[in-house]
Parts: C-alpha cells; structure tokens; sequence
C-alpha cells in the first residue's frame, strides 16, 4: 500500500516552488522522496527555499521568469540537461491583484494574464512533450475557489483560474493515449503571503464564515491531493480538479 502512494524516485519540477502553496507541495514531494528542482524568477527566494528544502531530502533549483518564453524552454532543457528526465510537472506560479473590474489596466491583464495563464500552458506543453516522447508523465496545475464561482474584485485572476481547469480538461483528454495525465488543485483559502496582501479583514471573516469547517487550511493540509495525484494510487485519474476547501464549495446557504 505505501509503495501505491509512494513518489519515491520521481523527478519533479516545481515552478513556482519557493513560495506559499508551491513551496508547501515541494517540500512534500521531497519528504516523499522524490528529486525536486523548483524554479523561481528571484535569487533571493530561489536561495532561501532552498535553505529549507536541503535539509529535507533531494532538491535544486534555479531561477528563470517563466513569463518570458525563452527563459521557459532555457529551464525546462537545463533540467533535462542535468537531471534526464521528468515524472512530474507542478505549475505553481500566479499572482493577483484586486480592484473593481472597470479599473483594471491593459498593463493588469499583461501581467496577471502573462504568468497566470500564459505561462502555465507553454510549461505544459514544453514539458509535456518531453513526457509524450517518454509515454509517461504527470502534471499538476493550481486552480482557485474562483476557477467555479464569481470573484468579486478579482476577474482577471479569475479568468485564469477557470481557464486552469479547462486546461488541465482538454491537455488530459488529449494526452491520456500517449501516457500523460494531467490533473489540478484547487485550494480553498490558504494565508499566503498573495492572500494575505489580498484580503482586507472584513473579507477574511467572510470566507470564515462561507467556510463549514470555520478555518483557513495549512499549508500541508494541500501536500496529500498532490502526492495522490503524483503517485501510482492515481494512475486511472486525468482530467479532475481536487478542491481542498474545507468544504466551501459545497457550502449552500
């Protein structure tokens, strides 16, 4: 049974890694031990998460803004360069900014649309055709709670995040033949550093109270979604969104 939940062995690569939620999954991957190479567009956050990802297990990293296509494809070839191959591939970067639709700028859209949305489906297919060529492979993307209600203040994070899980739909739908599976995560609220700078106090009591379980989640309370949806146990699973929400989503009145 531990060997069916295991990620043992798997090289994965993890954009997005040295923070908040991509951080968190990182360093699950690592204690389940699996290689982990996360990327970040700063040096400072790429160094300091690996200060906590060495001491765990199996983990490097180097930094590229995946907002630029080239800087994409130059850290998916110098991953494949040192390291052979990938099993899996966690898209975790993303960003937001809130304010009422009518105010968003061109220069808004540009930057959340371009790492959000922009980014994940060219990390996708970079990877994914590694993994195509290899009959085998796993992706994880990070959708949202606004991937399936209405967001007020948030419309072009939104827009991505809906746009995330039919990504992770139609990539699975058309990559299963070959041996690719492609699957998301939608956390519910977690206090990152992104929430956190997001969220006013009277907002925060709102998801307090939407939420049944009446709490934001941990961190680590996202880390076992991920390894299912990395390990053999989820083999005959491609296409699905797993909410983590502590039941927001099924919440009524």
């Amino acid at each position: 049974m531990r060997d069916r939940f295991s990620v043992a062995g798997q090289q994965a690569l993890v954009i997005g890694g040295t923070s908040g939620i991509g951080l968190a999954l990182a360093k699950g991957l690592v204690e389940g031990g699996a290689r982990v190479i996360v990327a970040s567009s700063t040096q400072d956050r790429l160094d300091r998460a690996l200060a906590e990802l060495t001491p765990l297990g199996d983990a490097g990293g180097y930094r590229a803004d995946v907002r630029n296509l080239d800087a994409l494809r130059g850290l998916v070839g110098v991953t494949l360069a040192h390291h052979g191959h990938l099993d899996l591939l966690l898209n975790c970067q993303g960003i937001t900014r809130m304010k009422p639709a009518e105010e968003f700028s061109p220069e808004d859209w540009t930057a959340i649309v371009d790492l959000n949305l922009r980014s994940v489906f060219f990390a996708c297919t970079e990877v994914g055709r590694h993994m195509l060529g290899r009959g085998r492979g796993s992706i994880i993307n990070i959708g949202s709670m606004s991937s399936f209600r209405g967001w007020p203040q948030s419309a072009l994070y939104s827009i991505t995040k809906t746009a995330i899980v039919s990504l992770t739909k139609t990539l699975a739908a058309e990559w299963a033949s070959r041996g690719v599976r492609v699957n998301a995560i939608a956390p519910g609220f977690f206090m990152t550093d992104l929430l956190t700078g997001a969220m006013n106090p009277a907002r925060r009591q709102r998801v307090l109270e939407r939420t049944p379980m009446g709490r934001f989640g941990e961190l680590d309370e996202l880390v076992g979604a991920a390894l299912y949806l990395a390990s053999p146990a989820a083999r005959f699973v491609t296409g699905e969104t797993i909410c983590v929400d502590g039941g927001f989503l099924a919440a009524g009145l």
